[in-house]
This record gives structure tokens, sequence and C-alpha cells, in this order.
């Protein structure tokens, strides 16, 4: 699953933060992993906690917060949840050109045991939003050049603030296989436009996609989720 949550302010509510709508949307789907993106830890319009350790806790799940900025007194970034245990858990930097002055931006991975022993490693990630972004290039090519050291099946998940048409998804496209071909729009979530909001996998050979979808929970974030089922390949 990969949910943009919007500091778990429904839009619909300003200045309110409702994890528990959060939770209710996550736990509806019974995902084994889960990146989230825009989660606050400790911050003044937020409070004094942790997003992603509150998710985790009321889902029984393991996790692991990446910080990508300082915001409001407090810590601003993406997270990854894992019904199974967390290894190496690691915040790589992404590259921002720096007269853009574009938000810094991460991807999270971890290395995630399932339960027939086998690994893989898991990503979250949310790029740059400004648009015809040169800096999403820049980010889809550090998140390749990564990959490209993975001896694991890899699974990257997220928010990419660019439509499957755009060149920064064609990039992605070239070292990824994403879970949905004709993807169905994840924003907004009235009458949803466009699909940003992706899961894709590489070696290719290693997955097979048994079903995706875009999750209709219209009031808990201003993204919809994405939950796809995948099978693990032994080849």
């Amino acid at each position: 699953m990969t949910y943009n949550v919007h500091h778990c302010n429904p839009p619909s509510k300003p200045d309110f933060i409702d994890i528990p709508a959060i939770v209710k949307a996550i736990q509806a789907q019974n995902p084994d992993l889960v990146a989230l993106q825009e989660i606050d830890v400790n911050t003044q319009r937020s409070g004094a906690f942790n997003q992603a350790e509150e998710i985790a806790k009321a889902l029984n799940m393991k996790f692991f917060f990446g910080k990508a900025i300082d915001h409001g007194g407090g810590d601003y970034g993406v997270a990854i949840l894992s019904k199974y245990p967390l290894t190496e858990t690691t915040v790589h930097r992404l590259p921002t050109k720096p007269e853009t002055n574009g938000e810094p931006r991460v991807l999270t991975t971890a290395k995630v045991k399932l339960p027939n022993n086998t690994t893989i490693r898991f990503g979250s990630t949310h790029l740059d939003a400004q648009s015809d972004s040169v800096n999403r290039q820049l980010q889809i090519a550090e998140i390749a050049r990564i990959a490209a050291t993975e001896k694991l099946p890899f699974i990257i998940a997220g928010d990419f603030n660019a439509s499957p048409e755009s060149g920064s998804i064609k990039a992605l496209d070239q070292h990824f296989t994403r879970t949905c071909q004709t993807c169905e729009p994840t924003i907004p979530v009235e009458n949803p436009t466009k699909a940003i909001d992706f899961i894709a996998y590489t070696p290719a050979k290693k997955f097979k996609v048994i079903k995706n979808t875009v999750v209709p929970e219209k009031y808990a974030s201003d993204h919809l989720p994405v939950v796809a089922e995948i099978k693990l390949s032994g080849k």
C-alpha cells in the first residue's frame, strides 16, 4: 500500500488531526507493507508525537520514519510500516538543483524478512512537487542508481507527483515495473483526475501483479490510497 496521508489532516477539517481515520483506512485493506508520505513528528501543527509510530502501534506493525525536512519545531518526511521485521533501515537523500529552491526529498528503504524467510527491499518516497520539475528527473535517476546496486527484489512506493505520461514516470519505467499500466487517478479525492501515487518493482521477473486498486477513501487525506497484491516469484 502507498498512502500520502496529508499529515493525518482531513482536508474537510482544517487544523484537525485524525490519526484514527488513517488507521481505519489502512486497516480496511490489511496490507503487509505500507509506504506513507507527509508524516509529521513532533510538529506544532500535529502535536508532540510521531505519527508513524502512532499509526504503527494502532495497527500492531513495525515502522521506520525517514526525515526529509525540519517542520514546525519537529520533523517531516516519509515512513514504512510492516507486519514483518525491518532491518538495514536507510534514509537516502535525493538531489535537487539549488537554483530551483526545491524542498529536500528522500527515499527511505528497509530490508523486510517475509514469513517464508525470503527477504526483499521496500522503499517509500515523495518526489518534488514543482511543475515540469527537473528535480524529479534527478530524483528518479538517483533512485535508479540505488536500485542498480540492490541484490534483493526491490519494491518502491510513493507519491511521485507526476502522471504516467510525464518524463519522470517514463524515466521510472525504464528501471521499474509499475503495478498498474492503465492507472486509476489518485487525486483529488473528489472526482479524481490524476494518477501520481504508484507502487513499482524490480526485477520484473521476480514479481507478478495479482491486482492493483485505488481505494475510494475520501475523508482521511487529500490522496486516495493505492493497494497492490503482488506475488513474489522464486525464480
